[in-house]
């Protein structure tokens, strides 16, 4: 019997549970597309301040909670919580964190800055993810890096993770937005991703630590990319086709139409799936 094709997801935003951006369509309506399509999904994202659990009917699963993550040399706890989209049919997995998502702004403050910390707490959401996963021992076929946030996913996955009996065989796609082009980390980025696996030379390209060099790094540790929107930068676009792995072209992202992306990426799924 051949084994069913699984889509691991890791999204920095999904509606409904926080405002519509391009990204947060594709991390909702993508993995309902997949699992129609016969595939088993997992999705993660953050679970952010201004999520109502009440409304969005939360619930802690005790069984996956109770991690402690280390990042920039403290230990930071992580809740694990599960709620359910009714009209897809599908659940959503929350890395809830006190001191990096409880604030009720995704990724800038009131008065519009970049957060400070924005770095550790996408150190925290990718290793959070991954090991949470490891926990629930579900072997993903394909790992899709959805949003800036899951940028470490794919160096974590092909170094730390990469001898991991859950993460072996599995490939590794990045969504490309461009969202974060502009802004820049930390001076001390490259110090906090580092762990087991990883020497600082792996993450050379954040000693110029910018949102454009996040995306290079995310798309060199990649076997394929999907160019998500008109404004990822040429930059990194010109990065992706020098590295010759697979890239679909941009397709617009529009929540009232679906299946014009959604059926071009099942599709590209398929140059990564075993014969």
């Amino acid at each position: 019997m051949k084994a069913p094709v699984r889509i691991l997801y890791i999204s920095s935003e999904i509606v409904p549970y926080v405002p519509t951006t391009p990204t947060a369509i594709v991390g909702r309506y993508m993995p309902q597309a997949a699992q129609e399509a016969g595939m088993e999904i997992r999705s993660f994202m953050p679970k952010y301040g201004i999520i109502n659990e009440r409304r969005n009917q939360l619930h802690e699963v005790i069984r996956l909670s109770g991690m402690n993550i280390v990042v920039n040399d403290l230990d930071r706890p992580l809740v694990i919580k599960v709620a359910s989209i009714a009209q897809a049919r599908m659940q959503v997995y929350f890395i809830e964190n006190e001191d990096y998502f409880k604030r009720k702004f995704l990724f800038r403050d009131e008065q519009d800055k970049f957060f400070a910390d924005n770095d550790e707490r996408a150190v925290l959401f990718a290793r959070g993810t991954l090991e949470t996963v490891k926990k629930l021992r579900w072997q993903p076929t394909i790992v899709h890096c959805n949003g800036w946030l899951a940028g470490l996913v794919p160096m974590y996955l092909k170094k730390t993770f990469k001898s991991d009996p859950i993460f072996t065989d599995c490939k590794v796609i990045t969504s490309l937005y461009g969202d974060d082009s502009k802004e820049r980390f930390s001076s001390t980025f490259v110090k906090k991703t580092l762990i087991a696996g990883l020497k600082p030379t792996d993450a050379d390209l954040l000693n110029t630590p910018t949102g454009i060099n996040l995306a290079k790094l995310a798309v060199k540790y990649s076997d394929g990319v999907i160019v998500a929107s008109k404004q990822v930068s040429k930059e990194v676009l010109d990065f992706a086709a020098k590295s010759k792995i697979p890239t679909l072209t941009c397709t617009d992202i529009a929540e009232g139409n679906t299946a014009a992306y959604t059926s071009r990426y099942i599709k590209f799924y398929g140059k990564f799936l075993k014969e």
